[in-house]
């Protein structure tokens, strides 16, 4: 598990993005929600339209090399991010992450480590054909990419990092969740692990479930109340 931090810790994301106001629904629900009023979290999002010095506000231009579509400029994105440094005190430690579908991928040891080596996370969302390269040289920026797929935006990819790293913060939700969860015990490397990494499947009330003509029966081990068999049970359904 991650240690416990100082009570005064807050674990502090800031989403650089065009779009600031596109998490306002995400993080008025649930966990995340409670987290943020606790003050185990905070979330800042910062409009790169601020930091465009021509009287449009430009953020995008045509790539170089020709091409359909426009890339992100690089001087808004930079200015934003050094704004944002400037807000966060010193001696924190600070990652910066530019989303980008030739990064790295995204795994749950990368968000663990995240979790437990930083203070606060910087998260560049492009949008369009991507961001230019300098933005990403300038930074020193890790590239992530959260799957082997294109999106329309990156502020989804910043949701997801919000979510994953949020919950391994002491306090977000029970630690004892977190140990029978997936990519858990590879994670942490427990003896006598099988190396099976994904969980075991789920049951919960009715008992039998009857849709279309048909019953579905929960497994009669499951309500045996041996807690030996149940386990050996679910050691041998995980992937």
């Amino acid at each position: 598990m991650i240690k416990a931090r100082f009570l005064s810790f807050i674990m502090r994301f800031h989403v650089i993005t065009i779009f600031p106001n596109i998490f306002d629904s995400y993080l008025g629900e649930s966990i995340l929600k409670h987290a943020i009023a606790k003050k185990i979290i905070r979330v800042f999002s910062y409009d790169i339209r601020k930091f465009s010095k021509d009287k449009h506000h430009t953020v995008d231009g045509r790539p170089y090399g020709g091409g359909v579509g426009m890339v992100l400029k690089a001087l808004p994105i930079v200015r934003t991010v050094e704004a944002t440094r400037r807000k966060i005190k010193k001696g924190r430690r600070v990652k910066v992450v530019l989303f980008s579908a030739k990064g790295k991928a995204l795994n749950q040891k990368t968000v663990y480590r995240w979790a437990k080596d930083y203070d606060d996370i910087i998260l560049i969302s492009g949008r369009y054909e991507g961001v230019d390269e300098r933005v990403r040289i300038i930074l020193k920026a890790e590239e992530i990419s959260i799957g082997p797929y294109v999106l329309t935006d990156g502020e989804v990819p910043a949701m997801v990092i919000i979510s994953a790293v949020s919950r391994l913060i002491p306090g977000v939700i029970r630690p004892e969740s977190l140990e029978e969860e997936s990519h858990w015990s590879k994670l942490i490397h427990k003896e006598g692990t099988s190396g099976k990494d994904l969980e075991y499947p789920h049951y919960t009330r009715p008992e039998i479930l009857e849709y279309c003509g048909k019953k579905y029966r929960v497994p009669k081990i499951l309500l045996s109340g041996d807690h030996k068999k149940i386990e050996a049970w679910r050691k041998a359904h995980q992937k």
